[in-house]
């Protein structure tokens, strides 16, 4: 079977990402990412230059999809969604939606490792804080539901049922 000419970075940033999450940041290697592309290895260095690039570049890509959805869940730019502990539930059953595939936890912690794309996380968390304060009324309230929700996604991520956030954010609320 022939390979592909061409593939978006989208694509390529995505299953650098799955490899990631599955095997940690030592797996993803331009023969890895090669066969599981079907793009040639010389390509992937002739596009990204280093597997240092290639990786960083795929992790700035999560954080923009993520922030993305993050805007998308919050009811746009406008931000024109509905306020109370409601709101806040939808605003996170939304996001958690949203992200389906994309490995938030793994795309986390592979930041956190990365002392310049620290900042990109942070940024991300206190937008999300800031959006669940906003329905809340109350940013310490939202710093435990963002807490807990992280918590809830991770360990749910991992086969493990975990608490219903709504009650949660009903007696915060």
């Amino acid at each position: 079977m022939a390979r592909p000419r061409t593939l978006p970075d989208s694509d390529v940033f995505a299953v650098i990402l799955q490899r990631i999450a599955a095997d940690g940041e030592k797996s993803v290697a331009f023969s890895a990412i090669s066969r599981a592309t079907g793009l040639a290895g010389a390509s992937l260095v002739q596009r990204y230059g280093s597997l240092a690039q290639m990786v960083e570049a795929a992790l700035n890509w999560g954080w923009d999809e993520l922030d993305r959805m993050s805007v998308a869940a919050a009811g746009g730019a406008d931000g024109a969604e509905a306020l109370g502990p409601k709101g806040a539930q939808a605003f996170l059953k939304g996001l958690t939606d949203l992200v389906g595939a994309l490995p938030m936890g793994a795309l986390l912690a592979a930041s956190l490792r990365h002392p310049h794309l620290r900042p990109r996380a942070a940024a991300w968390k206190d937008k999300v804080e800031g959006v669940i304060a906003r329905h809340l009324r109350d940013h310490d309230a939202a710093v435990i539901v963002f807490a807990a929700w992280q918590g809830q996604v991770l360990w749910e991520g991992l086969g493990t049922k975990s608490f219903r956030l709504k009650d949660l954010v009903k007696k915060l609320g």
